[in-house]
This record gives C-alpha cells, structure tokens and sequence, in this order.
C-alpha cells in the first residue's frame, strides 16, 4: 500500500507494439528512481513487435507493475473482420502474433485498477468498456466523478495521445490546462486530479519523442515527461511486419 512507502508510479500508456519506445522510457523511469509501474492500456496495435512488448510487460506484471487493458488490447483478442474502426485496424494480424500465453495474459487484464487513492483507466472512469475520449473539462468531471464515487482523488488514463491535466474543486467541474514537459506539478489530495499521460509509442501533438508520466506519492508532485528514441528501427519493424507504411510514417511526424 501507498502509504507503507514512499512511491515514485511511472505511468505509461498506450506502447503501441513500440519495443524501442517502451525500453527508453523504462530507462528514463529507472534513471528517476520509479520503484513502482503501471501501464494504463493499449499495449499493442499498429505497431510491429506486440509479441515483444506484451512478454516485456508480463515480466513486469510478474513484479508487481499494474496493467489496465485498453481498446486495442481488447481487439487484438476478439478481432473483428471486416470492421473499420481504428483499433481493429491491423487487430487480426497482431491477434496472429499472439502466443496462448500472452493472449491469457490480455484476456484477463481489467479495466480498471484503484490502489488507495488513484484510480487507472484506460479511458474514462464512467463507463470504462465504452472507450471514451477523456478530450475536454465535461469527459474528465464524469471521469472523476465516477472515481470519487469509488474512493479516488486522482484518476490515470491513456487514450488520447496527448498529455493534459484537469483539477476540480469542490463542487466544481473539472478545469484543465496543458502541462509543460519536465516541470514537477504540485496535486494534493484535497482536490480531484485526471491526467491523460499520453503515449509511449505513438505520439500525436507533432513531436516524435516518447510521452509517459511520473507520479511521487509522497510529495504529491506529477511531472509529464518526453523521451527521444529510436524511431526509425521503430519504423523499420512496422514495415518488416507488412503493416501499413502509415504507421511507419507517422512515428517520425508525431501525429
């Protein structure tokens, strides 16, 4: 439990089947001192390694890291052919690489994890299994709602690809402002809290570093951190799987 230690969580979200990626941040979040990992959805889909990533994150799993399933994670177990939703994009062919055990391993993620007063979705809180996009001030008060209801001040989420913050007062809806990368934010528990973390292996504000977040229980401080990687091998696997040369591009454009 939180309050048995002082707690440095790394939050990544949304790997996307980016091996190199997933190792930078790991790295960077070592290199910070994280004692404690969660990994709030989507581990695989358009990306070229999901074998890679899923037994890399199993093995954290295995030593404690918490693991949510996302969208993606969910397609790549029930794939539906013919489909044109984004995340059944590629899902047979990530299905395919699966081995039994990595496929039990997704089968059994839940969606949503509460260890003391945080609260880790892929999407949103409310309704969690519709994936809906936590974008603006009314998704995220639903969303904290929905945990307050469960105990929750501060809610964890992926989904969107970008990094964004909401606060909310009591009696209040939710406020959000765009963080600054690198800069520690102050987040006591006497407000409400939702952070999109972004993503680890596809970013989409324009810039190609990787994106997670580092949360310190003890200080209650959140920083949102970006991390250089090697894009291009990243790249390169795509094109090795046959995937679309979209995905490929879209790692060194950021979107």
């Amino acid at each position: 439990m939180m309050g048995h230690r002082p707690m440095k969580l790394a939050l990544l979200s949304d790997v996307h089947a980016n091996r190199q990626a997933l190792e930078a941040c790991l790295a960077d979040a070592r290199a910070r001192g994280a004692n404690q990992y969660a990994f709030l959805g989507d581990c695989v889909g358009y990306g070229g390694e999901p074998g890679a990533v899923i037994d890399r994150i199993m093995e954290m799993a295995g030593n404690g890291a918490w693991v949510v399933r996302g969208n993606h994670d969910e397609a790549a177990i029930n794939p539906l052919p013919g489909s044109r939703r984004a995340d059944q994009t590629g899902a047979a062919w990530t299905a395919s690489q699966l081995s039994a055990a990595q496929r039990e391993f997704l089968t059994t993620l839940p969606r949503v994890v509460k260890r003391d007063f945080i609260l880790l979705v892929h999407a949103s809180a409310h309704e969690p299994q519709r994936w809906t996009y936590v974008e603006d001030a009314l998704g995220a008060t639903a969303s904290l709602d929905a945990a307050a209801a469960e105990g929750a001040t501060h809610v964890f989420g992926g989904h969107v690809h970008e990094q964004r913050l909401f606060f909310q007062g009591t009696g209040r809806g939710a406020m959000g402002f765009e963080p600054t990368p690198g800069v520690p934010i102050p987040v006591p528990r006497h407000r409400r809290w939702l952070a999109t973390v972004g993503s680890v292996g596809q970013p989409r504000d324009g810039r190609r570093d990787a994106m997670y977040a580092m949360f310190d229980s003890s200080a209650t401080r959140l920083v949102f951190l970006r991390v250089p990687y090697d894009h291009e091998a990243a790249a390169e696997a795509i094109r090795r799987a046959g995937l679309p040369e979209f995905y490929a591009q879209r790692l060194a454009l950021g979107r």
